[in-house]
Order: structure tokens, then sequence, then C-alpha cells
């Protein structure tokens, strides 16, 4: 599947990368050069990484820049990781299975200046308006978000307000209808700058947001 002008390996155990989701590769680009235009000394952090395709995309773009790529499937990381390889960016992107932005081995992270995310965001109650090929050949954990499809926004943004120092930015991919919920979240926490992209379709599908000091 083509993503950001990059050909990635998908299968069962990964989300195939959408077009939607290179704006979270264009508004972690944005921040990540107000550090360092080519990267150096920032270290990114891709929790629910899939197939790799915004790490990798965003490495191809940050030559200095580290990565961390992050996911509760182990075959997904085996498939980020061959992609990685593949692409040429294999040695600065470490793959490790977690609980969102918590590593299931305990370890801590290294310190990070950005967090990004295509997190699962598709309620219980629009299952059977889901596409059938994303429920037939789609993880489902990559996808179904509980039932008011925030579930993964409410854990995420306190553990990423806890893993970044001040100045280090959060950039989410949002579903259709949970713009007025993650707001909510965002707002109740350490953010400011917080920003709203829209897609092609007039739909909010990204927003960034600033760690406060």
């Amino acid at each position: 599947q083509e993503f950001w002008g990059l050909d990635f390996l998908v299968n069962p155990s990964v989300l195939i990368p959408r077009p939607e989701t290179e704006g979270v590769v264009e508004a972690a680009l944005e921040l990540a050069r107000e550090l360092s235009p080519d990267g150096r000394g920032c270290t990114i952090a891709d929790v629910g990484t899939g197939s790799g395709c915004i790490a990798i995309a965003l490495a191809t773009e940050l030559p200095e820049a580290r990565f961390v790529a992050l996911d509760q499937s182990q075959e997904a990381l085996d498939t980020a990781r061959e992609n990685a390889r593949r692409l040429g960016v294999e040695s600065r992107i470490a793959f490790l299975p977690s609980d969102l932005l918590v590593p299931r081995s305990g370890q801590p992270l290294p310190p990070l200046q950005l967090v990004v995310s295509n997190p699962p965001y598709v309620s219980a109650r629009d299952l059977e308006d889901v596409m059938r090929e994303v429920r037939k050949w789609e993880p489902p954990s990559a996808v179904f978000a509980g039932e008011s499809g925030l579930e993964a926004y409410a854990r995420l943004i306190p553990q990423a307000a806890a893993a970044l120092p001040a100045g280090g930015a959060l950039v989410l991919e949002l579903g259709y209808d949970v713009r007025e919920g993650v707001r909510r979240l965002l707002e109740g926490g350490p953010w400011e700058a917080i920003a709203w992209r829209q897609d092609l379709a007039g739909i909010t599908r990204v927003v960034s947001a600033r760690r406060t000091g």
C-alpha cells in the first residue's frame, strides 16, 4: 500500500494506511522542524504504529530524529520492522510492545519531544456502518474503541502529558465524530496551542497540542 510516496507491506495484523493519516505526518513534521530542521535531538513516539507508516514516513523526512514505535501486537511490530528495514530507516526506530504509551517490559521510554498516534476511534455503536472489508481484514483492536470511540484518547492523552516535557507536542488522528470529546480531554489537561486540521472533505481529522510548562 502506498503512503507518503512510500510502499508499505500490509497484512491482517495492521491497518491499511489511508490518505487522511498523512495529515498526522504533516502536522508532526511542522512541530518537529520547529525544534530542528533535520530532527536532530528529537525523539518521537508513534503509538499504535501498525504498519509503521507514520514513524517511517517521519523518519524519511527527519534523517537525524530517533523513533520509538509502540504497539500491543507483536505481529504488527514485526510488520513495521520489516517495512522500516525495506525503506532504510530500521536503525533509527526502536520497536516495543506496549499498552498505548506504556511499554510492557516496564522499561522507561527515552525522553520524548513528540508523541504521534492514529488510535482506534470507531465506537461499538458504529460497527455496522464500518466497511465490510475493514471488519473482515483489519485487526478489530486497531479500529474499535469501546462504546464512545473516545476510550483510547482518554487513556493516551494523560499518558502523553506525563511523558512529554514542557513544550513537547502531541499529534492525534481523529474519528469523524470525536472532535468535541477530544477537545474536552485536552482542555482538561496541561495543553496549549491546540490546533485542528481538516481533510479534503472538511472533516476534522487531526489535532495537535503542546504540553504547557
